[in-house]
């Protein structure tokens, strides 16, 4: 990182990553393009997970290259008698995996189901129940990880 002061420690980073509920995912696409696509998220010692729909290009571009990013912004306040914005940003970079180990598979639904709706067990495992066979979960192995803030809020 260019502007070192500006960088959020790995522990800022991993604490934004739980705070935030969505970011944006950047896959291998078509033709080497990028292709990004907005997710919700958990994070879990070391790994983000994400639910999708069995098939799509998302799925495809997976199975077709697991590198991957995944970006959170977790302030973006626009301050326009300074021509600016006071920002923090967390970006994740690894290889995302489809899960296929069952067990695996209902421990990530469990995690993100938990992080939406922590106080609706029942209503949770209602859903697992009715849609495990329609969902897919993917899990990214993070590899390295960055922050950054505007200089504004520097301490």
């Amino acid at each position: 990182m260019r502007r070192i002061r500006q960088q959020l420690t790995h522990d800022e980073c991993i604490a934004i990553l739980c705070r935030a509920t969505s970011g944006v995912l950047a896959v291998i696409g078509d033709g080497g393009y990028p292709y990004t696509v907005p997710l919700s998220h958990v994070y879990d010692d070391g790994h983000l997970y994400f639910h999708s729909a069995l098939q799509g290009h998302k799925v495809d571009a997976i199975r077709g290259d697991s590198r991957c990013s995944f970006c959170v912004i977790a302030q973006d306040e626009v301050h326009p008698e300074t021509f600016t914005t006071h920002f923090k940003s967390v970006i994740a970079f690894g290889h995302i995996h489809i899960i296929e180990d069952d067990a695996e598979r209902l421990t990530a639904l469990h995690l993100l189901g938990r992080r939406h709706a922590p106080h609706d067990k029942a209503g949770l495992q209602h859903e697992i129940d009715k849609d495990i066979s329609r969902v897919l979960m993917l899990r990214l192995d993070i590899e390295h990880l960055t922050g950054k803030q505007a200089i504004e809020l520097v301490q």
